[in-house]
């Protein structure tokens, strides 16, 4: 092993309140020092202000996603609904014939929920 993973950024236009979302999805507790950087305290995620931030487009690559997080849940219709109520959007549903189902965070960034 050469190193180990520190952090996975997401560029964003409001770090605070993407961390908040986060927090809410994944746990962890927002570390923010006022600065353009914020950390989930307790995961390897954080979040960056960026100027001019333009959200990835799925499933087009007009903004290619570039990367994007798999969560894991019990049941995706209780799971859809939680993220929904925190500011997800719905991007793609499967049916729940292929097990995950696409939404983007409240700055666009697209993750998926999978079904456990």
């Amino acid at each position: 092993m050469i190193g180990k993973l520190q952090a996975f950024a997401l560029d964003c236009p409001d770090p605070a309140a993407l961390a908040a979302f986060y927090a809410e999805l994944v746990g962890g507790r927002v570390v923010d020092d006022g600065s353009e950087w914020v950390e989930l305290e307790g995961t390897v995620l954080a979040f960056q202000r960026v100027a001019d931030y333009r959200p990835p487009s799925w499933p087009g690559q007009e903004q290619p996603q570039q990367a994007h997080l798999d969560i894991h849940v019990g049941d995706l219709d209780t799971g859809q609904a939680q993220v929904l109520a925190l500011g997800a959007t719905l991007l793609e549903d499967f049916g729940g014939s292929k097990g995950w189902r696409v939404f983007a965070d409240p700055a666009g960034h697209p993750f998926c929920l999978c079904r456990a």
